[in-house]
């Protein structure tokens, strides 16, 4: 397995500190090899597109993630600890909808982003993915919700506490690992989708990476395989960030969130 996700990795590496553009003169071990394609992305570029490319996916990453953990914990407090009409077909409804892919409903969401002329707008892209991922985000943090006591609850209410200040004061800092789960989760979608933006996007000032990157290898006669390497390396450093600094929060989120339904 190490061999199996290694291999592709070193090959990138490789190709991204070759000389030249082509791909079929490139080398995993380069003799000679060079930074020449970092310092293209980020200074010899006229305009500046990897730059505005990186901003708008970090732009999009950080607000997706935002309303993805607020959406999604206050959609699975009123689950976890509310009893309500419609309580019980509205899980069913959570459990169906994570059976579809979002692939399903590209043109039923095209057309609504062009009615409310969101299309080419990155705000566009945020709120389908946080719309997205509301079923099973949901479903994991209530999950995790269920794990904790409801006794704290009823000593909070004792205390003369409303269900807003339970939520905030007791759910969400026992909930860190969780949240940390679905932040990290809802930040790496937008590095690593390509086809909803390029159904959403059009101009090229509002590209993600994934959309830009692919330009490099499809509109210039397929010649800058390395920079698009190159390009693609550094697309993993604000995703390892934020890992690196949830990483003390993931492995018990991820086991605490499935051991109740």
């Amino acid at each position: 397995m190490f061999i199996i996700i290694a291999y592709p990795l070193l090959w990138t590496i490789g190709m991204s500190v070759n000389p030249g553009r082509s791909l079929f003169a490139a080398s995993m071990f380069p003799e000679s090899w060079s930074f020449e394609h970092y310092r293209w992305l980020f200074f010899d570029d006229p305009r500046g597109r990897y730059l505005m490319w990186y901003q708008n996916s970090l732009f999009v990453a950080s607000l997706t993630s935002l309303f993805s953990v607020i959406v999604a914990a206050l959609t699975a407090y009123a689950f976890s600890r509310f009893t309500f009409k419609g309580r019980k077909n509205g899980l069913y409804i959570l459990l169906v909808l994570q059976m579809f892919p979002i692939l399903m409903a590209m043109v039923a969401i095209y057309l609504l982003l062009s009615m409310i002329g969101l299309i080419d707008n990155l705000w566009g892209l945020i709120i389908i993915y946080v719309g997205s991922s509301i079923p099973m985000m949901t479903f994991l943090v209530k999950g995790y919700f269920d794990t904790i006591p409801r006794e704290l609850d009823e000593a909070a209410r004792i205390d003369g506490a409303g269900p807003l200040r339970i939520f905030f004061t007791i759910m969400l800092p026992l909930a860190k690992p969780i949240l940390a789960v679905v932040a990290l989760f809802q930040f790496m979608t937008p590095f690593m989708d390509f086809l909803l933006p390029r159904i959403i996007l059009r101009s090229e000032e509002n590209f993600t990476l994934a959309l830009g990157l692919f330009n490099f290898v499809s509109n210039e006669f397929d010649n800058n395989f390395t920079r698009f390497a190159a390009g693609a390396i550094l697309v993993a450093i604000p995703i390892a960030a934020v890992f690196l600094f949830l990483q003390r929060y993931l492995i018990s989120g991820l086991t605490a969130g499935g051991t109740k339904g």
